[in-house]
């Protein structure tokens, strides 16, 4: 790993207090993303695709890009990834009109409400009781982790044959930042493992579904 702990933290206090009062804003959108997931019209579709994109760019340039990379050097690298998610996510609306994101009554809604609800609360008071404080912490909708758990969240909630697609770079993501949960002590990243898990779950149901239906007489 090319930097410490200390400079890992180093960097969130530095951008967190160069956005300010952005992370405000950043719950915000996130809690009115949760709100229109209840609409499921295709307008609140596009709206809480550009939350998602918005805090995707913002992540990508802003931290990975600006902030990230004078300690990692494969950080542009995470920059180019997070642009281009943040891309996809505002033209899938555009390029899949029937796409809604929708709170439903089903176990990926449950699954998806309870990581957003993950993200926007459980990760940062888990940061804390670990011994994390702002503003050396990443940060909901400005840090990648945290942002990451919310949008495989919310996009478990997606019409399905549009949402896998979109969860892919979520979930590279995931496997990638889950090792800071072990190598840089911050807990609640195991939340990217238990995420990316959930997704795996309902991306396998319907191949484990054709199997049994197969093997039955």
């Amino acid at each position: 790993m090319p930097f410490t702990r200390q400079e890992f933290f180093e960097v969130f206090a530095a951008y967190n207090l160069a956005t300010w009062p952005l992370p405000v804003l950043a719950y915000l959108l996130g809690i009115a993303a949760v709100g229109l997931s209840f609409h499921g019209s295709r307008a609140a579709t596009a709206l809480i695709s550009a939350v998602l994109a918005l805090m995707w760019l913002v992540n990508g340039l802003g931290y990975h890009w600006v902030y990230f990379a004078p300690v990692n050097p494969i950080a542009r690298g995470f920059a180019i990834l997070f642009v281009a998610q943040a891309g996809l996510l505002m033209a899938a609306p555009i390029l899949w009109p029937g796409f809604r994101i929708a709170a439903r009554r089903d176990a990926r809604t449950a699954a998806g409400l309870g990581l957003a609800a993950f993200a926007l609360i459980i990760y940062p008071t888990w940061g804390r009781l670990a011994g994390h404080h702002y503003p050396a912490v990443p940060v909901f909708g400005l840090a990648p982790c945290p942002t990451t758990i919310f949008t495989i969240g919310l996009l478990l909630l997606g019409t399905w044959r549009v949402a896998r697609w979109l969860l892919i770079i979520p979930a590279v993501w995931a496997a990638i930042g889950g090792s800071a949960a072990v190598l840089l002590g911050v807990p609640q990243d195991f939340g990217l493992i238990a995420a990316i898990l959930t997704a795996a779950g309902f991306a396998l149901a319907p191949l484990r579904s054709r199997h049994g239906d197969a093997a039955g007489p």
